[in-house]
């Protein structure tokens, strides 16, 4: 056991460096779509505190979803931000796994260009409809009676300016449609179309339906927050897809992600980042002693036939 971890401890540091090679340059090229993607993220955090502050608490409107969910409670509440925790992490975790395993079909940086063009597009969409009309919030801090229902005049600009976790938790009056849904949306849809396990995306749409009924049994959004969250996430990410660059293969026979016009990897580089080893030879010996390809994964193995 302690040979097998020293022969493969020097293989995945080299590949981690290989791959940390490729994201560097990759970021070094498209840096300013993630920073743009990041800036709306802030701007997006703005715009909800400022709604905030023009939400008038009111009775909670007729609701389908109310009626025919039990509620949760306000001590419960918690239920549905854990599962969203989860997904959140999750992806995350996902969009990192080409630095350590070596199955690999994304290029860290540049599903991250994608993710956060979608949630620019659905967060500009969102903050047009919440700023066009502002319902009373039925989360139980937005309620009528609740010191967190309107947010006092801030006394400088540095106050509206600093986004505190705590208001990010007790925001009111950016209900339609719910945000939570779009960040859980453009996660699976993602994984969805890059993911390799096709049992994690059957249970990933799972647990993204139950979170949308956890979200109206803890009273967190109406159902129309949640039920216009489905169509239009999936309606954008469908169209904004069409329009970016498809995404390099990282599958058998393809060729490394060109980092700039003048600049080459090296051969090492290409076996470790593109997970195959280019010679011809070597995949079909792989192939006969496989016998078959996982169906669940379009990617292969980078280290073939290791210690032989």
């Amino acid at each position: 056991m302690s040979l097998y971890v020293g022969r493969e401890t020097p293989k995945l540091w080299k590949r981690i460096s290989a791959e940390i090679t490729t994201e560097v340059n990759l970021l070094a090229e498209n840096w300013k779509y993630i920073l743009g993607g990041l800036i709306c993220q802030y701007i997006h955090g703005l715009a909800a505190r400022g709604v905030h502050y023009i939400h008038r608490p009111g009775p909670v409107l007729q609701d389908t979803g109310f009626f025919l969910l039990p509620e949760l409670g306000q001590e419960r509440a918690y239920v549905s931000e854990s599962v969203f925790s989860f997904v959140f992490l999750s992806f995350i975790l996902w969009t990192f796994h080409p630095f350590i395993f070596k199955t690999k079909k994304i290029y860290t940086v540049l599903i991250w260009c994608r993710v956060l063009a979608f949630l620019v597009a659905c967060q500009f969409l969102r903050i047009l409809t919440f700023y066009s009309t502002q319902l009373p919030g039925p989360n139980y801090h937005c309620r009528e009676g609740s010191r967190f229902a309107t947010l006092p005049r801030p006394d400088n600009p540095l106050e509206f300016l600093l986004i505190m976790p705590r208001g990010v938790l007790y925001g009111c009056g950016d209900l339609i449609f719910s945000s939570h849904m779009i960040f859980s949306l453009v996660f699976v849809r993602t994984y969805q179309k890059y993911g390799t396990k096709r049992f994690i995306k059957q249970c990933a749409w799972i647990i993204v339906v139950i979170q949308s009924l956890l979200i109206i049994a803890s009273r967190k959004h109406y159902t129309v927050d949640v039920v216009v969250a489905w169509y239009t996430v999936n309606l954008v990410i469908f169209f904004v897809d069409r329009k970016l660059p498809e995404m390099p293969d990282r599958g058998i026979g393809a060729t490394i992600l060109p980092l700039s016009k003048d600049v080459r990897m090296k051969e090492e580089n290409i076996k470790l980042v593109n997970g195959n080893s280019g010679d011809p030879v070597d995949w079909r010996l792989r192939n006969q002693a496989n016998g078959k390809v996982n169906e669940d994964s379009s990617v292969v193995h980078a280290d073939v036939l290791e210690g032989v």
